[in-house]
């Protein structure tokens, strides 16, 4: 768990490299107080966690102090990663314990870190990692607790604005010009954090928290946008396969509407036989010919070639040989004597008789004669 604890800087000088080298108080023992959300209990407005002095001064705690980055302000955990674009600073290896409190030696190399400094932002907060053992209790001095720090090791310190400690912790021996003095922990468990909360817009409701809470919010909000943009994607990439494959149902029932209106009733069929029956009858009266397999057009030219030869169709168009064979078909309906030949070649013959048809018929054309 990472929290944040804010002490004063002292024993400031200047180097002639311009950077800043202090001596300061960075850590103490006793309670401080902090919002529920930043310790992990939201639902909690305000917790008192106690460091006790086993905890604060032990010697893991101490050597992690060393060697520290400085950041202007918390940004989270900072690591090999994030360093060289947060660290306007490091602390020194000169850990030493001071009464209740832990001293550093620092040094602020950053220009716009210093020149915040000299604004009157002059306060200390360190990031660190903790144990926290939720717990009611009370202190020797008999101040109530509601959390108790077991182990903590150090991760950054970071200049800030205001201290969690009190206007005790504030810069050297007198307070900037313009800094107003800082509310005190109250002992019935209030503490005036408002200067420490920033303001945050969310869902168009302007709420107050902690640097780390509007942190954490900031996070969420952007986790929340980039699901947003990740679902607009996936619903557009829904949507334009849905569209693709609509178009392709419209087009397959497109095809099966088309397929449907070539398909020919009984009727139609019966009447395609028939129209080709007929033309094929009228194509026989016109001319002798093998009109099989073809067409309608094709059977009416080679009607037309069978009667007048291939002279008359040559290069001629089909409505123009279609116009000759309804000539050719009218004439050969007026024509008795080949419609009589026609109907004379459709009547039966029995050719294996031998003539004896023949022969009967002359016998009983004798007997008529000779009853006269």
């Amino acid at each position: 768990m990472i929290l944040t604890d804010s002490v004063s800087v002292s024993g400031v000088r200047r180097t002639t490299d311009g950077y800043l080298v202090a001596d300061a108080r960075v850590a103490r023992t006793g309670i401080q107080e902090y919002l529920g959300s930043e310790v992990g209990k939201p639902d909690v407005p305000i917790i008192r966690v106690y460091r006790p002095p086993e905890a604060v001064f032990a010697e893991d705690a101490m050597r992690s102090y060393a060697y520290r980055p400085m950041t202007n302000d918390h940004h989270g955990d900072v690591n090999a990663g994030n360093w060289k674009q947060l660290a306007v600073g490091q602390t020194g290896s000169e850990v030493l314990r001071d009464g209740d409190f832990v001293r550093v030696p620092l040094v602020l190399m950053d220009a716009a870190a210093i020149r915040d400094y000299e604004a009157g932002k002059r306060e200390l907060s360190m990031g660190l990692e903790a144990t926290v053992v939720f717990e009611d209790g009370v202190t020797p001095d008999g101040q109530t607790y509601n959390a108790r720090i077991e182990s903590m090791r150090m991760n950054h310190l970071a200049l800030v604005d205001r201290a969690r400690g009190g206007e005790q912790l504030r810069i050297g021996d007198q307070r900037a010009p313009g800094v107003q003095p800082q509310a005190q922990d109250d002992p019935k468990g209030g503490h005036d954090m408002a200067d420490a909360l920033r303001k945050l817009l969310v869902d168009g409701l302007t709420i107050e928290t902690t640097e780390q809470g509007a942190q954490a919010i900031e996070k969420l909000n952007k986790q929340l946008s980039d699901a947003q943009v990740n679902i607009k994607t996936l619903t557009d990439g829904h949507a334009a396969a849905m569209a693709t494959k609509d178009a392709e149902l419209a087009k397959k029932d497109a095809e099966i509407d088309s397929l449907k209106s070539k398909q020919l009733s009984d009727a139609d069929i019966d009447k395609r036989v028939q129209e080709r029956a007929d033309l094929i009858s009228t194509a026989k009266q016109i001319a002798d010919g093998d009109y099989t397999g073809k067409s309608e057009a094709e059977i009416r030219k080679a009607a037309v070639v069978a009667k007048l030869g291939d002279a008359a169709v040559k290069d001629k168009a089909d409505a123009y040989i279609a116009a000759r064979f309804d000539i050719l078909a009218e004439d050969a309906a007026e024509d008795p004597v080949r419609q009589h030949m026609r109907q004379q070649d459709g009547k039966p013959t029995n050719p294996a008789d031998n003539g004896q048809t023949a022969y009967e018929q002359r016998l009983a054309d004798a007997w008529r004669g000779e009853s006269k």
